[in-house]
């Protein structure tokens, strides 16, 4: 999903306003929030549905961006996408959630790959081995540390560029890759690759 933050003209011409100018003309007219809140929701609740599952996301989505437009007086507007720190605000909700999350990923861990109907061979043994993995990956997931899931998570699920996971953390970027090459190895012995 792409985020209308460009200073370029929109599609009729005119100036399409970056998250940071709507940001700062909400500190004025909190009215200019709600643009802010269209252009990201999706994302953040699509991000924690895959984090948590669909009953909570709705919930962190929502308290997302209460916290946000409560905190609209420190946003830098020198970042003129707020996606980085909307991602930072909702980690921080789901690691309120972390027994949540880790039962969920120790509950996908644990489901049984479906056994073989009817002799698809191909496409069954497909679906056989994806739900192999997707175990694997669930297990991997749980034992990661909060820290590290995150990031890994916040690249790989929504799409941050390690600058950005590192500025949603309020972390280093050397943390960011730290945490990130602990994560991607977790997940190459998960899948048995090793040391690759």
């Amino acid at each position: 999903m792409e985020t209308d933050v460009d200073v370029a003209p929109g599609p009729d011409g005119r100036h399409v306003r970056t998250d940071a100018e709507l940001i700062a003309g909400a500190r004025q007219a909190p009215e200019c929030f709600a643009t802010v809140f269209d252009r990201h929701y999706g994302r953040i609740y699509a991000y924690a549905a895959r984090r948590l599952g669909r009953d909570l996301a709705e919930d962190v989505a929502s308290e997302t961006f209460t916290v946000a437009f409560s905190r609209i007086g420190g946003y830098d507007t020198a970042r003129p996408d707020a996606a980085p720190w909307l991602y930072g605000i909702a980690s921080n909700l789901i690691a309120r959630h972390g027994r949540a999350e880790s039962r969920r990923y120790r509950a996908l861990a644990r489901l049984a790959p479906e056994e073989a109907v009817n002799g698809h061979d191909d496409a069954v043994a497909g679906r056989l081995d994806a739900a192999t993995q997707r175990g694997r990956l669930a297990a991997a997931l749980a034992r990661l540390s909060g820290g590290e899931r995150d990031a890994l998570l916040l690249v790989a699920w929504a799409g941050l560029s390690q600058l950005e996971v590192a500025a949603a953390l309020d972390v280093a970027a050397g943390t960011v890759r730290s945490r990130l090459h602990r994560a991607r190895q977790e997940m190459r012995t998960a899948l048995g690759e090793g040391d690759l």
